[in-house]
């Protein structure tokens, strides 16, 4: 299925580390004609990191998106029932978020966004990155990977050597495996 013309939710949590490549992923998604709503979990809007400061992420990410970014649960909970989305996306979803989703932790914009989409059965899709996805993690993305309407980007350890429990996606198959979830399909395979 095509992007175009879809709303897509474009999540942001706090793995900074890769929030470069998602953004290039999210300015191919705009390109190919989707409305995207950019939403941010608290850290991800408020923090500076190594990787970069917080205002200009958010600056880059309202000028592609030509929207401004939900960063408050008041503003994430109308998602639902106002049927703002036909699918969302976390990129990067944080070891944090996901055992927050696992667990039905509903506290940050975020976990809200992706509660309040998924009250309609609509697709959502998950890009793992966390340095813990190989350990005490691997719990909580076990259960998302048996939940209904939950589709994961393909991942593979991040480096084996000096991180042997992190994951991250490829964010190379983002477009593909949203494409994949609005039809239903998990794209394969999950783990490089």
């Amino acid at each position: 299925m095509t992007l175009e013309g879809k709303n897509i939710g474009y999540v942001f949590t706090g793995s900074f580390c890769t929030f470069r490549k998602s953004i290039e992923e999210l300015k191919k998604i705009v390109d190919l004609k989707a409305n995207v709503i950019p939403i941010m979990s608290f850290n991800s809007y408020n923090l500076d990191t190594k990787f970069g400061k917080a205002e200009d992420f958010i600056k880059e990410i309202e000028e592609v998106t030509g929207n401004k970014i939900i960063h408050t649960i008041q503003d994430a909970e109308p998602i639902g029932p106002k049927h703002m989305t036909d699918i969302m996306i976390v990129a990067p979803a944080s070891g944090n978020t996901m055992a927050k989703l696992a667990n039905d932790i509903i506290d940050t914009p975020a976990v809200m966004a992706v509660k309040s989409h998924l009250r309609n059965g609509n697709p959502l899709v998950i890009a793992p990155s966390t340095n813990n996805g190989l350990g005490g993690n691997a719990e909580n993305i076990g259960k998302l990977l048996n939940r209904a309407n939950y589709y994961f980007v393909p991942f593979k350890q991040d480096n084996p050597i000096t991180k042997p429990r992190s994951i991250v996606f490829d964010s190379s198959y983002i477009i593909k495996t949203l494409e994949c979830a609005l039809d239903g399909e998990q794209i394969e395979p999950i783990l490089l």
